[in-house]
């Protein structure tokens, strides 16, 4: 407890928080490089997650090696997925956010399981990425519905979905690149959230 007798805000929570309201609430502005910046460093205010330090606020290096999503124990962990080399990050995030800003794109419930999607597989953080594709997917259902407020709770779904979630992220990232699995997933997903 803090002085006040207040339990301490967590940070952490915060910063998501922050995040999705700012994707919510200003779903009508542009999704830009900064404004990902901005909402990785809302996510990280410390430079830190848990132990480890962070590049907060700008695309991911290679420095500590190729960017992988692995789970296990030290020495058996098994790679899940590997994203794309960092030298590439920029020129992908950029096509990626010229799509995202694009008029006239697909069905707007399409583009949010997408755009999810190719967030999540370029990973352009070193942390964060799922929480920030997921409110990339919030602010694309926001605009589609032209409306700040919502009723469901996406991320909350996807949480208590996570294992299928991860099975399914892993099977459309190592398959053939048919999304079609994907999307009925996130389409069904949502209907349940």
């Amino acid at each position: 407890m803090d002085i006040g007798g207040l339990t301490p805000v967590d940070r952490d929570v915060e910063g998501v928080v922050e995040m999705m309201l700012d994707a919510t609430t200003h779903y009508a502005q542009p999704l830009t490089a900064d404004r990902l910046f901005d909402w990785h460093a809302a996510l990280f205010p410390t430079g830190r997650s848990g132990m480890q330090k962070l590049t907060v606020g700008k695309w991911r290096d290679d420095n500590s090696g190729p960017m992988q999503v692995v789970s296990g124990p030290i020495g058996r962990q098994k790679v899940h997925y590997e994203a794309p080399p960092a030298a590439r990050v920029r020129k992908e995030m950029n096509r990626f956010l010229r799509w995202f800003e694009s008029p006239g794109r697909a069905d707007p419930l399409f583009v949010a399981g997408l755009a999810h999607l190719w967030f999540v597989t370029v990973h352009p953080f070193e942390d964060g990425n799922g929480r920030i594709a997921r409110a990339i997917a919030d602010m694309a259902l926001a605009r589609s519905e032209r409306s700040s407020q919502r009723f469901y709770s996406l991320s909350g779904q996807i949480r208590r979905e996570r294992a299928d979630y991860y099975t399914m992220l892993e099977h459309t990232q190592k398959g053939t690149l048919d999304v079609t699995p994907w999307q009925e997933w996130f389409l069904s997903c949502l209907r349940r959230a």
